[in-house]
């Protein structure tokens, strides 16, 4: 039996494809590999090249859906008649990146001196966005790490870089630490790991009750600094007080 030619199956495909919206090819790739795509999940192995063009014309088009239904005349009015373009390029290249892009690159070094003291990175700077309201989630996080010989060594600036990363995708404040200790963890296998995340979170600031003073505060500890009092303690003590006064 004769077998088709590879570009005639690549021409059969792409034509199949003509008219599908780029959201759903890549949900029906998700769908099919049997991966999750919730809010805080990043999806970029399942973007073909080009594709996050197309999902910004798509996003631009419904976003414009979003005005039209709103009733805002994008049409004569000058302040908004880019506004869905602006829109939809914020949530896909800025506020929501972390969903479409691969992880950034981070280079790893032995532990040639062994170093086997307490190390903390901080405060880092989060901004992010609750997946209930896809308001910000804006805080500071601060990283706690206990290197034994055979940990990975990073650079300062590598632990900001893993934390946007995370934090640029809508998140629940309690899965947005784990997400990025268990990344940490991966990158580095020290004997212990601490984070620390404060934020204000703008759906209960700029909404809802409009209560400006309240924040969150949650810990994740893995390793020694769940078995070892003293040393969650020595990092505890190290924090400012009052971290976002």
């Amino acid at each position: 039996m004769l077998m088709p030619h590879p570009d005639a199956m690549t021409a059969r495909a792409n034509s199949e494809e003509e008219g599908v919206p780029v959201s759903v090819r890549i949900r029906e790739r998700l769908r099919a590999a049997r991966k999750r795509f919730h809010a805080n999940d990043n999806i970029a192995d399942f973007i073909q090249p080009g594709e996050l063009e197309e999902l910004l014309d798509e996003v631009t088009e419904k976003m414009q859906a979003v005005l039209d239904s709103l009733v805002i005349d994008t049409r004569s009015d000058h302040n908004t008649e880019d506004t869905a373009r602006r829109v939809a390029k914020m949530y896909i290249k800025e506020v929501f990146a972390g969903r479409y892009v691969k992880a950034p690159a981070i280079t790893e070094f032995p532990n040639a001196e062994h170093l086997n003291e307490l190390m903390i990175v901080g405060p880092i700077t989060v901004r992010s966005a609750c997946s209930h309201h896809f308001c910000p989630v804006i805080g500071r996080l601060w990283i706690g790490v206990m290197p034994n010989e055979h940990t990975n060594v990073i650079g300062l600036s590598k632990y900001a870089r893993l934390a946007e990363w995370i934090m640029s995708r809508p998140q629940i404040q309690e899965e947005a630490v784990v997400q990025l200790a268990d990344l940490i963890q991966e990158k580095t296998q020290p004997d212990g790991l601490a984070i620390v995340m404060e934020a204000t979170h703008y759906c209960m600031a700029w909404r809802g009750v409009k209560d400006m003073d309240s924040r969150m505060i949650n810990s994740v500890m893995r390793g020694v600094f769940l078995k070892d009092a003293n040393l969650r303690r020595e990092f505890l003590s190290l924090l400012p007080r009052q971290a976002s006064a």
